[in-house]
């Protein structure tokens, strides 16, 4: 096996760094705490980063899943933040591999030249959480289209995206064998609903700076064709893109867990007390070895999953244990830099504080660490459902 980086993953690393260094932690920190980054994603996408999984013949780079999560794991170990604009990648693949050339080409041109942002994904609701097949949100027949009401909930950057990638009941559950029937996807222009007052937005504030909001529809207009695929099979289509967002979020928390060791490192070796460096003393190395150590494991478990990805092959526990182990690194690193710089580990002006807020998120979303030991548990070790 022939574990060499390519030389073409080196070059993204080192674009990507040089474009993240004009925004460095005093950017960030002005942002606070609900601001969204406009000037940096405005770089990335005239950059042509954001349209990284986008074909050429549609205006993007047509690049792989590999080089697309060494992006977002870069931004992240450059120190900013890519939740910013990460939907936008994963979301766009469910146009790619389930919408209509009409689709495509009406859309993926627009989103890779910036004059359109996807960045909004319709799926979570209060009342249903992860067990997505009880959501209520409906999409009932109208003349032309569909009639969407309903209510969707932590849908982030809903307020920064002209169009949303929504899931809605179209047959009532119990109309379908299965309750994974039934469910359709569709893109909605929220510019448009908005304007025509079928749409509410709604901001949460949270504990890290994400743009996150709740979202109410009532009777949002979408168009015949602006139904992706067939109907019915949206919760295929959506489940079809999980395993690529399971490896794009593990490549940010590896960046995360990259950033935390890098600086946990520096700083233990530059800070004296008591006439010698504070990382000579184990109780400061070994938490930031072991660190490293856990993120050097989950990176491999993602090129891993990326691989089986990009050959067309079963990858649904790869993805998501690579994303259960980024997550636990990252958050490892985070906890082991914190502990590191002390007291300093808390003021702003070190950006600590900030990323350790950041990187807590991925044991929770977009699924949280119980739902994937779930997962393995019953789908790869073969034990009982869990309740």
């Amino acid at each position: 096996m022939d574990f060499a980086v390519p030389q073409e993953l080196d070059e993204i690393r080192a674009a990507v760094g040089e474009l993240c260094s004009r925004f460095p932690g005093e950017y960030w920190r002005a942002l606070e705490p609900d601001r969204y980054p406009e000037e940096f994603v405005a770089a990335l996408t005239e950059a042509g980063w954001l349209a990284a999984l986008i074909p050429e013949e549609y205006g993007g780079a047509g690049l792989s899943l590999t080089p697309a999560s060494v992006i977002l794991e870069e931004i992240n170990a450059s120190g900013c933040n890519s939740g910013a604009c990460h939907a936008q990648m994963y979301t766009m693949g469910t146009i790619l591999r389930h919408g209509s050339e009409e689709q495509k080409r009406r859309y993926l041109p627009r989103i890779a030249s910036g004059e359109l942002r996807l960045q909004a994904f319709g799926v979570t609701e209060p009342t249903a959480g992860s067990d997505t097949t009880s959501l209520q949100t409906t999409a009932s027949r109208v003349d032309g289209g569909w009639s969407i009401s309903g209510q969707k909930i932590w849908t982030s950057r809903a307020e920064h995206s002209d169009l949303m990638l929504l899931l809605a009941r179209t047959t009532p559950a119990d109309r379908v064998e299965k309750r994974t029937e039934g469910l359709s996807t569709f893109i909605v222009d929220m510019k448009r609903a908005v304007a025509d007052g079928r749409m509410t937005i709604r901001p949460i504030r949270t504990l890290m700076n994400h743009a996150t909001t709740e979202i109410f529809f009532d009777g949002v207009q979408v168009a015949e064709d602006d139904l992706v695929g067939e109907e019915g099979k949206g919760f295929r289509y959506i489940l079809d893109g999980m395993n690529a967002e399971r490896v794009l979020i593990a490549a940010e928390c590896i960046g995360d867990g990259r950033w935390f060791v890098e600086k946990a490192t520096g700083y233990a070796t530059e800070r004296v007390v008591f006439g010698r460096p504070i990382g000579s003393n184990q109780g400061v190395q070994f938490p930031i070895a072991r660190a490293h150590a856990q993120i050097e494991a989950a990176d491999l478990v993602r090129y891993k999953a990326a691989w089986l990805y990009e050959q067309g092959l079963p990858c649904g526990a790869e993805a998501n244990m690579a994303k259960l182990l980024a997550a636990d690194a990252s958050w490892a690193a985070a906890n082991a830099c914190l502990d590191t710089h002390g007291g300093f580990g808390f003021a702003e002006e070190y950006d600590i504080e900030r990323k350790f807020r950041e990187t807590r998120l991925y044991q929770v979303a977009p699924v949280s660490t119980n739902l994937i030991l779930a997962y393995v548990g019953q789908h790869v070790l073969g034990m009982p459902r869990s309740y």
